[in-house]
């Protein structure tokens, strides 16, 4: 038997996984033992799929945006002004998706996204994601919003590579207390969002006046502090548990205080971090040199899905930019409205080194479980895999920008963000 070719007839791709297979995978399933995926294929109507799993509350919590979500719309719109030119001919069969972050070889450029409050989605929560996330060998990027503990997650994760979120507190000697213990559970990565220190107008929370952190949900990472828990007793002489309001909101409080970190304070956390340091939230170029000057390992280009500020300009339209100015200086991400492995290969052409995934697998989350996160994610790996083979494209490498095109069709409105 040749050597790529499986003991089940599959052709195996010698460098990295075969993610593709996954599309054959459903068929045969379907064919043999009529089951069709729990989860749908299409991600236009995964939305509209994980609406009938959800609560109003939780289903405007994952979907909604800032405003009248103008900025999830741009994010779409963004990537359909890019179109892919396919070159035929060449050996793509066997695809290699590895890439090198920060020193360190993945098996695929997608990593999974900070999302918080995962309890309200589904029970599997955190701790279920990161584990199939392992399975599948994609980094999970824990949020500091978590409903699970740092500790939990890593137990869960394996050996499994992870990156830590971080939504800055003010205080210190909690930033320091939750970096010692996001590094001492195995954290790579610090990955330090900028763009949310105050929560923005979004409507749809708003109208079901619906923030579940204020009710002690995804505040697991500050109650199972020692520091946060050791301050809130000596302040109010009782346990967090005793009265979780009250701790919620001295938690809001320190983590999402409307009070803004300035670049001079990035040092603090150079200084006690023991790793890379990845900046989350940049959109102007001016920000990304700032970056480089503050000397810091990595961006991630991003609006936080159309989350925060509502009329901004997609994230993908700002890529190619940034990258030009600072790409070969430090690791450009990328993160916003990625829907289909074919987004996910114009950001990789555009010059993002890796690309971050919220929506869709949250949507698998409500649906399936852990399960449904893992199908989300199989189907963005295998629709990543196949279609970089179809269009020519057989390593991360060869993504570049003459495999796209800008062109600005009249019909292209529809952002089905």
């Amino acid at each position: 038997m040749p050597q790529d070719v499986a003991a089940g007839g599959v052709l195996e791709h010698p460098e990295g996984r075969n993610y593709g297979a996954h599309q054959l995978d459903i068929y045969a399933t379907g064919l043999l033992h009529h089951h069709l995926p729990t989860i749908t294929t299409d991600s236009r109507l995964l939305e509209a799929q994980a609406a009938k799993h959800l609560g109003t509350r939780a289903l405007s919590y994952v979907s909604g945006g800032a405003g009248e979500r103008a900025t999830m719309d741009a994010n779409r719109l963004a990537f359909r002004q890019w179109k892919m030119i396919p070159r035929m001919l060449r050996d793509t069969t066997h695809r290699d998706l590895s890439v090198e972050l920060f020193g360190e070889t993945y098996d695929s450029p997608i990593l999974v996204a900070p999302v918080g409050v995962q309890a309200i989605f589904h029970p599997d929560k955190e701790v279920g994601v990161a584990e199939v996330a392992a399975g599948l060998g994609v980094p999970y990027i824990l949020s500091t919003a978590s409903s699970s503990t740092i500790e939990d997650v890593a137990k869960s994760s394996g050996d499994g590579p992870r990156w830590f979120q971080l939504y800055w507190p003010h205080d210190d000697e909690i930033t320091l207390s939750l970096l010692k213990r996001a590094k001492a559970s195995g954290f790579k990565v610090l990955i330090v969002t900028l763009d949310t220190w105050a929560l923005s107008w979004r409507p749809a929370d708003l109208d079901n006046a619906y923030v579940p952190f204020m009710g002690g949900v995804g505040n697991d990472t500050g109650f199972s502090d020692p520091v946060f828990r050791a301050k809130f007793d000596k302040k109010y002489n009782k346990t967090v548990e005793e009265d979780v309001m009250t701790a919620s909101r001295e938690w809001i409080n320190d983590v999402f205080s409307g009070r803004a970190h300035t670049w001079d304070q990035i040092q603090f956390l150079r200084d006690h971090w023991d790793g890379p340091v990845v900046l989350k939230g940049i959109q102007h170029v001016q920000d990304a040199r700032m970056a480089v000057e503050y000397g810091v390992q990595g961006i991630i280009v991003s609006n936080h899905g159309g989350r925060q500020l509502d009329g901004a300009i997609g994230s993908l339209e700002v890529l190619p930019e940034i990258v030009d100015a600072v790409g070969d200086k430090l690791t450009v991400l990328f993160d916003s409205g990625v829907r289909t492995g074919v987004d996910i290969i114009k950001a990789l052409c555009l010059g993002a080194r890796g690309v971050l995934i919220g929506r869709p697998w949250v949507y698998g989350l409500a649906i399936g479980g852990k399960v449904g996160a893992r199908d989300a994610l199989k189907g963005l790996l295998a629709d990543l895999d196949q279609s970089m083979g179809l269009s020519g494209i057989r390593t991360i490498a060869d993504c570049n920008r003459s495999m796209l095109r800008r062109v600005e069709y009249g019909g292209d409105v529809k952002a089905s963000n």
